[in-house]
């Protein structure tokens, strides 16, 4: 029994400390407004069942309508979440500072108690997991010149990170479900609660392994080595889903056709490349063009992360100011190889840093530890099975 006593003291003692911690470091953000409660809580009718829009492994995001009209994404960190706690004021760090057009607009932030809360802009148009990947979930149709706008803001938003930001910022978790649309399918890049700022004099970052397996580049997701790289590999791969319409991972489909990456690198060694293109656009797309992003996505995946082309090599690639050479492209690092190494997977196909000490340190496949390692405003459902 003394035990047991010891370990409950134990738990309030740290989360007095962690509280105090955040409050700390919360206030020291200047160009962060904070919200009361109260307004958060009128906003989303209580925190209404029917205002949610999105659910993970941290908390819960609900749509909010303020006073004065305007409407927000208000992002609720469970109050017992430990990793989540870390994401929080991480999610903060990363992006008050910083204003992109691709990127989505922090409003602010609520530290009230044990109450975590971030309040994002609304998108009207939820994600690309939800929209173009929904399965059947979404009557939205994209069109090829929507699909472009969006290979190119995407690309965009990362190069700023990547290349303007000082220090650089890695995202760690680039996907369909953390790409969301505003009322015009502009892209806004969300959740960076995993992200890591890279100095510029550093080759990579030893890490415990985060991110969504899927987009999880071979070298990141099985020796914990983290560049720059491995966002333009997640990004090729997203690349590849925007253009074909269809998960990175799918199941159902038979053996030969479940993962996306190595049926593109199968029909790009045939020369069939085009009969990846979604078919629900009827046919009505530059052909040429939607070949050329499909090869792009070939060259961000590549198995030997430094032939990976930059984020802004990508830009200008995408936008026709230079060329695609096919003989640049070699073999990618195939998904159904590395997850066979690795051999854990949850049911979000989340992969979460460790929590313990050590965080920094270089670690192994042994290493990964598997749990909803994030949360996004929109990923509601699994579409990886």
């Amino acid at each position: 029994m003394a035990c047991f006593s010891c370990l409950f003291s134990r738990k309030k003692t740290f989360s007095a400390e962690q509280t105090i911690e955040i409050d700390e470091e919360v206030s020291g953000i200047l160009n962060t407004k904070r919200f009361p409660y109260k307004e958060l809580k009128m906003a989303t009718g209580n925190f209404h069942h029917s205002n949610k829009i999105g659910e993970g492994g941290f908390g819960v995001v609900y749509k909010g309508t303020f006073r004065d009209g305007t409407m927000g994404a208000i992002k609720v960190l469970s109050a017992d979440s430990k990793q989540g706690v870390r994401e929080f004021l991480t999610e903060i760090n990363m992006i008050a500072e910083i204003e992109h057009e691709n990127l989505v607009e922090l409003c602010g932030c609520c530290v009230e108690g044990n109450h975590r809360i971030l309040v994002y802009g609304y998108l009207e148009n939820n994600s690309l997991a939800q929209t173009l990947l929904g399965g059947g979930h979404s009557s939205m149709q994209f069109s090829w010149d929507a699909r472009r706008n969006i290979c190119i803001g995407v690309a965009k938003g990362l190069a700023f990170l990547h290349e303007e930001v000082q220090p650089h910022i890695i995202h760690r978790d680039i996907k369909a479900s953390n790409i969301l649309l505003d009322k015009n399918l502009n892209p806004k890049i969300s959740d960076f609660g995993l992200a890591k700022l890279f100095p510029d004099n550093m080759t990579h970052i030893s890490t415990r392994v985060a991110g969504t397996t899927g987009y999880l580049a071979p070298e990141y997701a099985i020796r914990g080595q983290l560049t720059r790289k491995a966002d333009i590999y997640s990004f090729g791969v997203l690349l590849l889903e925007i253009v074909s319409g269809r998960c990175n991972t799918n199941r159902r489909l038979p053996l030969s056709e479940q993962y996306l990456l190595e049926r593109a690198w199968n029909k790009y060694e045939s020369r069939e490349l085009v009969e990846l293109v979604d078919t629900s656009m009827g046919g009505e797309y530059d052909e040429e063009e939607a070949q050329k992003f499909l090869k792009i996505g070939l060259l961000c995946t590549q198995d030997i992360p430094k032939l990976r082309p930059s984020m802004s090599q990508v830009v200008k690639m995408l936008m026709g100011e230079e060329a695609v050479n096919d003989e640049n492209i070699s073999r990618p690092g195939l998904l159904s190889e590395f997850t066979a190494l690795r051999g854990q997977k949850d049911n979000s196909g989340m992969i979460s840093e460790g929590t313990g000490k050590g965080g920094n340190s270089s670690s192994s496949s042994e290493n990964v530890t598997t749990s909803y390692a994030t949360m996004t405003f929109n990923s509601i459902f699994d579409r990886s099975n």
